[in-house]
């Protein structure tokens, strides 16, 4: 299987003046503004780092009989994160262990007040299911509330996003959202996104799947709706089109020196897009996602020749 070893260069940009703080994960790279990207909220207009971390197949196991996750990488994972000065922390019921295992680290670092917390209502029916799933979910994360709840896929939605209002009402919810991971569900999304008004959507979006442009960035610029973005490497299905491919040399002008924070940088370069969610198990691959959070974004110009790059 590929691994993204393949994909990190090791060459230090000439022009760079500050080192980001990633230890010795980050000595290949050196950028010239160690300002950490952030985005407003449309909805409050509160700023978040524009970089996430997802939790989805990396946090948790998800089959019996897998093995288990590597707790002292994932530390590490993490404080990369956090140390990085990111916030947003997307998980869910769903993803295995990854709730329990998210709230033992935030509780071990002492850094729940420093965090965006979002998780999900996750394939329930009814709502004293998903208030019950809720509830578990804050036990799992070692919290009264959390910033962002939202309804995972969409499912059972009437139901699911009422009680997503109720709890924002009672304060054990900042905002509220819904969630898709398929472009197939997008029209679905769009039309769910002028009902009910939500404060945040995330969708599936990247070089190769850009359905979200057509009508999903749009409704979120017309109606205020802030936008995360997932599967932003197509589950590592991007790493495989660039296969012995160099990267490319205009890459110093948006300061990224690998093909992960290319593809990164190119969904950030997305006005509507608020924030991103790459997940991984690997320190070496957070510091390296990490740092498509800093520095220069694309211009029209390079997005097309990323996009060319994968054809």
């Amino acid at each position: 299987m590929l691994t993204r070893r393949d994909f990190i260069a090791s060459a230090a940009s000439a022009a760079a003046v500050a080192l980001l703080p990633f230890g010795a994960y980050g000595q290949a790279s050196r950028l010239p503004s160690a300002v950490l990207i952030e985005r407003a909220i449309p909805s409050t207009g509160e700023k978040i780092p524009a970089m996430g971390i997802g939790s989805s197949g990396t946090f948790g196991v998800f089959e019996a009989g897998a093995a288990p996750p590597d707790m002292a990488a994932l530390r590490e994972v993490f404080k990369l994160f956090v140390d990085a000065g990111c916030t947003v922390v997307d998980t869910a019921p769903l993803y295995g262990d990854a709730e329990i295992i998210l709230g033992d680290l935030i509780a071990d670092f002492g850094v729940r007040d420093k965090l965006f917390l979002a998780t999900k209502l996750t394939r329930v029916t009814g709502r004293d299911a998903g208030l019950a799933q809720f509830q578990d979910s804050l036990r799992r994360l070692k919290t009264d509330k959390v910033e962002l709840l939202q309804v995972h896929d969409m499912r059972d939605l009437d139901t699911q996003f009422a009680l997503t209002r109720e709890l924002k009402q009672q304060g054990k919810a900042k905002y509220i959202g819904l969630t898709h991971s398929n472009s197939a569900a997008q029209a679905q999304m769009a039309e769910a996104m002028q009902k009910l008004k939500p404060d945040f959507v995330q969708i599936n979006y990247s070089p190769i799947s850009r359905g979200a442009e057509e009508k999903i960035f749009p409704l979120a610029k017309d109606l205020g709706i802030a936008v995360i973005a997932n599967r932003t490497f197509e589950d590592g299905k991007l790493f495989g089109q660039v296969r012995g491919k160099p990267v490319p040399d205009w890459a110093k002008e948006v300061d990224a020196d690998s093909w992960a924070q290319l593809f990164l940088k190119f969904v950030l370069s997305e006005p509507a897009v608020t924030a991103v969610i790459p997940a991984t198990s690997k320190p070496k691959n957070q510091a390296d996602n990490l740092k498509a959070g800093f520095g220069r974004l694309m211009n029209p110009e390079q997005r097309a020749a990323l996009v060319a790059a994968l054809g």
